[in-house]
């Protein structure tokens, strides 16, 4: 059996971390893009406003990335210690795990005399047992086998490029330029967010780009106007 290459395993941890990629898009965007018109709204010092953007970007990315892992490798202890009960309380009661799974089927509408094929089926074998209660009564579970620390490093990567996204033009021209270029590639890179969430979540797609637009507005208001108000406040 031949074993995948360097690059069908990164395409297969692509794919299964594409709601981690982004979602830490969308929030490296939004919090930066706001953080840095904040900061543009009070000062012509590129300088300043490179270093505050750079600054954020770097705590906000290495936050989401442990978030990210730790949310993973929660999830992934849970299910294991689950499997573990079931398996225990399976080999105590398993009559009243055979219980439990009949109940679920009737409520999901299966006639009795179906569920009670199901249940004598179950019941007289114990690997099946085992599968169909796990199935049907463990918790939520990752989607993939994936590893936290794979989901953690896209997580870090893509919150990490798309908050280098709004700083950008202020390394390359003056504030008052700069402020107009980010608003403007802020916003086209949030409308493609949106488009991605949409696909991501099987979401309406006007209305999810809008939203995403929203926050993104909402951010570089709250950002705006809160460092005016502490430049005004400090007589700047």
């Amino acid at each position: 059996m031949a074993h995948p290459t360097i690059f069908e395993r990164v395409k297969t941890s692509l794919a299964a971390s594409a709601g981690d990629i982004v979602f830490g898009m969308e929030d490296g965007t939004v919090s930066i893009f706001g953080l840095v018109l904040g900061v543009a709204a009070t000062t012509n010092d590129n300088m300043t406003v490179l270093v505050a953007g750079a600054s954020g970007a770097c705590a906000a990315a290495v936050s989401m990335m442990a978030g990210t892992y730790l949310e993973i490798e929660t999830e992934v202890d849970e299910a294991r210690t689950f499997s573990a009960r079931l398996a225990s309380e399976i080999a105590q009661r398993p009559d009243a795990v055979v219980a439990r799974i009949g109940d679920r089927l009737r409520a999901a509408g299966l006639a009795e005399t179906q569920t009670a094929l199901v249940t004598d089926l179950i019941r007289s074998k114990p690997g099946v047992l085992q599968g169909v209660a796990y199935a049907m009564t463990a918790p939520a579970t990752p989607q993939t086998m994936q590893s936290p620390l794979a989901h953690a490093l896209w997580m870090l990567i893509a919150d990490f490029v798309s908050a280098a996204i709004p700083i950008v033009p202020f390394a390359l021209m003056p504030v008052s330029e700069a402020r107009w270029v980010s608003t403007a590639i802020t916003m086209l890179l949030l409308i493609c967010l949106g488009v991605g969430r949409a696909r991501v979540g099987r979401r309406p797609l006007a209305r999810t780009v809008m939203e995403t637009v929203s926050i993104g507005v909402a951010a570089a208001l709250a950002g705006v106007g809160i460092g005016l108000v502490i430049a005004h406040a400090l007589g700047g």
